[in-house]
């Protein structure tokens, strides 16, 4: 926080660090090593069924010649691989903050969320491609037994991941959340392969069985290509959203909105000029405010008022894991004494949150 007043400039406490009462505290914490523990359990269910299942398949679609077989074998090599990026990601995401990283490895998540979003592209949805125009191109035959031990693979595979789909649902739900909003970059990433694995081996079933129907093999060539566009979408949607918390998305704008409301509702405060919030991990965010005070403090009451305003917000708002205030005084017609240099980035677009502000 940087007051200024009469021309003096005095540096005062400038962040701070979430520092809720003990039991508090405990208690996020407890709750948080209970959240990852649950979707730790999730992952490896996912894993473990990917690895079965990809070795199925792979054995499935060479005994067969099925190309749609070998683009879900290669797609559950990908979602494999990505339950190894994602287990990586918990054990690293909850390291304490250091001097390196002051503000913690919150954002690992979402880094190896990107990574798994880059798996399914090049290793499923590239492949399965592959896969599908040589089966348009060259055509494949496949004996009446090959067709069979397909569709069991298939039908295991669907068993299979059906299981782990609906393990990862209920477990968005015990953290209330829908399918659709769920935060954890990681338990997000197991919905999307899993519920993509589920339509993907609907659809190499269908292919096959009209290959076996038709003789004609490129129905199971457009199955791989179906299976590819597919991945290619739930990759592009995963790694849109790891790029935006990456590079330093918002919190929830009904969290900004609560903390704002607190913030107006202080005494002390006659105005906020700015809050700015950042998203720091999975449940944690930055929150930076310029706020104007009343007139006729003097230092000792402003440094007094901004710890109690800081403790405030971080103990309601528990996600607040750094709070910043920058007090702005004011005189009485208005004008800032601040900075000039400082005024102008406050009063930039982004900052008023005129534009992609918070």
């Amino acid at each position: 926080m940087i007051l200024s007043a009469g021309g003096i400039r005095r540096q005062v406490s400038a962040t701070s660090e979430k520092q809720p009462d003990t039991t508090t505290g405990d208690s996020d914490g407890q709750e948080a090593a209970n959240s990852d523990g649950h979707t730790r359990v999730t992952v490896l269910v996912a894993l473990a069924a990917n690895l079965v299942i990809a070795v199925a398949k792979a054995v499935g679609g060479i005994f067969a010649g099925s190309p749609a077989l070998l683009s879900e074998a290669a797609h559950s090599v990908a979602d494999s691989l990505n339950e190894v990026f994602l287990l990586a990601a918990l054990s690293r995401s909850r390291r304490p903050p250091d001097a390196r990283h002051p503000f913690g490895y919150g954002k690992e998540r979402f880094f190896w969320s990107l990574l798994a979003a880059v798996g399914i592209f090049v290793m499923g949805g590239c492949f399965s491609f592959f896969q599908g125009f040589e089966a348009i191109r060259n055509g494949s035959e496949e004996k009446f037994s090959g067709y069979i031990a397909g569709l069991i693979v298939l039908g295991v595979a669907f068993v299979a991941e059906g299981i782990s789909l609906i393990r990862a649902v209920r477990q968005a739900h015990r953290q209330g959340e829908g399918v659709g909003d769920v935060q954890d970059p990681a338990l997000r990433t197991v919905l999307a392969e899993d519920g993509t694995a589920v339509l993907g081996v609907t659809f190499a079933a269908i292919g096959m069985v009209l290959h076996m129907l038709t003789g004609q093999a490129v129905w199971e060539g457009c199955a791989s290509i179906l299976i590819g566009a597919l991945l290619v979408y739930v990759a592009y949607r995963l790694g849109r959203d790891a790029r935006d918390q990456l590079i330093g998305e918002a919190a929830d704008p009904e969290l900004t909105g609560r903390i704002r409301e607190l913030l107006r509702a202080q005494p002390e405060i006659d105005s906020v000029e700015a809050l700015f919030t950042m998203k720091t991990g999975v449940d944690s965010a930055l929150v930076a405010a310029r706020i104007d005070l009343v007139p006729g403090m003097d230092s000792e009451e402003v440094e007094e008022v901004a710890v109690r305003i800081k403790r405030s917000v971080a103990e309601m708002f528990p996600e607040a894991g750094q709070i910043f205030l920058d007090v702005t005084d004011r005189d009485h017609t208005g004008h800032d004494h601040t900075d000039r240099a400082v005024r102008d980035a406050h009063e930039s677009p982004a900052a008023t949150g005129e534009r992609g502000g918070a």
